[in-house]
């Protein structure tokens, strides 16, 4: 079994979402807890503002819930460049037990998924998660810096500059988890680094088709399923790969957060990735749908490319996750 059932329902009781000049352009801009001007961030490097982006979006957590860090049990929360980096200085400022994950854009579920597990089973009372992305920094690392001008085909995406985090308590007001289905490594031989999306969806397939099967239950008991950032190709990849299996998910039940973020007139080619793009997807806009009534049961599938710079270098093939999360509106939970 990769499906756990969290039966005393762990609470996302407050979230905290930052995003960058781009992101304030984009679709869902009203969403954000805090926006900002430009991609410094007032710090002398881009890694620095990464890591910044990160600490803005915890304290936002953890002011609307009307707590102080200090009452933070845990912090479990990655990135995408080299060791995490960002993070692990974040974690340093937040001051709480420290649990660094990599699961590349899959990272917000699986934090969500290990925050909720701990949570459920009297580890915590309070527990917070999240994951982030800098444009520019995750771009200079894993292909050209940015000033470069390279050009890049239409199945590459937009790495979101852009932090999403959320507080789990064993306790109080919000939107419930109650299950979570851990993905395993699904790879296909893709070998294109611009074209993550299609590497991703047989993942996503797996996880979803995975976590249906394991909890009994049909696609049509979620209002919304939303993948992480397979993108325009990815989605598409996937929708003909739930076809084939006779998986009924309707094409309008299942979205991309990769394709909420940004409007069409931006320059993002497939779509946002980035560990920070279905983490200020959900934690923003999602669940503020939730708030007002129009999402009951969504179930969230964050995609991960698990490659690196040296894989590429070395042509290794692209390793993808995917990790599902049911959240429903507390009045909904059984």
């Amino acid at each position: 079994m990769r499906t756990w059932i969290f039966d005393n329902n762990p609470v996302i009781v407050s979230t905290g979402t930052v995003g960058g000049p781009f992101e304030a352009k984009g679709k869902i801009a009203e969403d954000y807890d805090l926006l900002h001007e430009d991609l410094w961030l007032k710090e002398d490097s881009y890694e620095k503002a990464h890591k910044v982006l990160l600490e803005e979006a915890s304290l936002r957590a953890t002011e609307k819930a009307g707590i102080t860090k200090e009452k933070v049990e845990y912090f479990l929360a990655g990135d995408l460049i080299n060791q995490i980096t960002p993070t692990s200085f974040s974690a340093k400022t937040i001051g709480a037990a420290y649990l660094g994950l990599f699961g590349a854009c899959s990272t917000s579920m699986e934090g969500l998924a290990l925050a909720s597990f701990i949570v459920n089973h009297g580890g915590a009372n309070c527990i917070l998660t999240g994951s982030s992305s800098h444009n520019a920094a995750v771009e200079k690392q894993f292909r050209y810096p940015t000033e470069y001008g390279a050009q890049k085909p239409p199945t590459s995406q937009w790495t979101v500059t852009g932090a999403g985090v959320s507080l789990v308590m064993n306790k109080g007001e919000g939107p419930v988890v109650t299950s979570a289905t851990i993905g395993k490594v699904i790879d296909m031989g893709l070998t294109d680094p611009f074209n993550m999306g299609g590497a991703m969806a047989p993942a996503a397939v797996d996880t979803i088709e995975t976590h249906m099967k394991e909890r009994n239950i049909d696609p049509s008991y979620y209002d919304l399923i939303v993948t992480g950032d397979l993108g325009h190709i990815g989605r598409e990849c996937a929708l003909d790969l739930f076809k084939k299996h006779h998986t009924p998910i309707t094409e309008k039940q299942f979205q991309d957060c990769g394709l909420m973020i940004y409007r069409e007139d931006q320059p993002v080619l497939a779509g946002a990735s980035g560990a920070g793009c279905s983490a200020v997807v959900v934690y923003g806009h999602l669940l503020n749908r939730m708030k007002k009534g129009e999402i009951k049961r969504m179930l969230v599938v964050a995609t991960g490319a698990l490659l690196s710079p040296l894989t590429i270098q070395q042509n290794e093939t692209i390793p993808c996750i995917a990790h599902a999360v049911s959240i429903e509106h507390q009045n909904m939970k059984k």
